[in-house]
């Protein structure tokens, strides 16, 4: 895991006040704030590298979230439940923003293209990570 040399003084405060409401909204999880939690416990991540190694090990310990981030800092990429689970909730939030929320058409079909374009990169530009190979039992 590439680690970054935390910054000083106002840089170090500003990545730090960037970092905790991103770890805020990832930490309810796509559920109940209908977000996927990816992109913020990515961008936390980030934050913290650059602003408090404590907080990062913390992230990086999490049980909800350690084993994502090892992922992406070791691999780059994401393991194929956790593809399945993302593309599944963007999926679920945008029909049922599309289908029930009631809104004017244009703003349906700017959904629709959002999540159509995030299930493609999920899919497509994020590299799946391939468990490691068992023992070979002859």
């Amino acid at each position: 895991m590439g680690d970054a040399t935390p910054a000083t003084g106002a840089k170090r405060l500003a990545f730090l006040t960037a970092g905790l409401p991103c770890a805020g909204t990832a930490s309810p999880g796509p559920v109940p704030s209908r977000l996927p939690a990816t992109p913020w416990v990515l961008a936390a991540s980030y934050c913290f590298a650059r602003s408090s190694p404590r907080l990062r090990r913390w992230l990086l310990r999490s049980p909800l979230f350690g084993k994502l981030l090892r992922d992406w800092h070791d691999h780059g990429g994401m393991r194929r439940p956790a593809k399945v689970l993302a593309v599944g909730m963007v999926l679920t939030a945008c029909t049922f923003s599309v289908g029930f929320a009631g809104l004017p058409d244009w703003l349906r079909v700017a959904i629709a293209c959002c999540g159509a374009t995030g299930v493609g990169v999920i899919l497509f530009v994020v590299p799946t990570v391939r468990p490691p190979a068992g023992p070979s039992v002859d």
